[in-house]
């Protein structure tokens, strides 16, 4: 993941209502959830949440899947993991004698 990418992952997920979706999903795990269950979980209009989605899913964050009438949520827990391992790969590097922040 270079920079660009990582940017626009930490972008999509820039406010507190986008950051609840992705949480609810990845609690949902791969089963996922439908637009009905996230808007139960967080309270959200439709309108609202179809906007936060389409921004996650742009970003790679989140993939939709149409079954029959609903639409199916999930994380893309590889996105995620990798946004995650981009920001902590250097993790306490410029510290003396260091071999990483989980030095015990």
């Amino acid at each position: 993941m270079d920079i660009e990418e990582a940017a626009q992952g930490f972008a999509a997920m820039g406010s507190e209502a986008r950051v609840e979706v992705v949480r609810a999903l990845v609690k949902a795990g791969q089963t996922g959830l439908s637009v009905g269950d996230i808007q139960s979980r967080t309270g959200m209009p439709a309108s609202t949440l179809a906007h936060h989605l389409r921004f996650l899913s742009s970003a790679g964050l989140v993939e939709q899947e149409k079954t029959g009438r609903a639409v199916i949520n999930r994380a893309v827990f590889q996105r995620l993991e990798a946004l995650a391992g981009y920001i902590m790969k250097e993790c306490c590097a410029e510290e003396i004698g260091s071999h990483g922040c989980h030095d015990d």
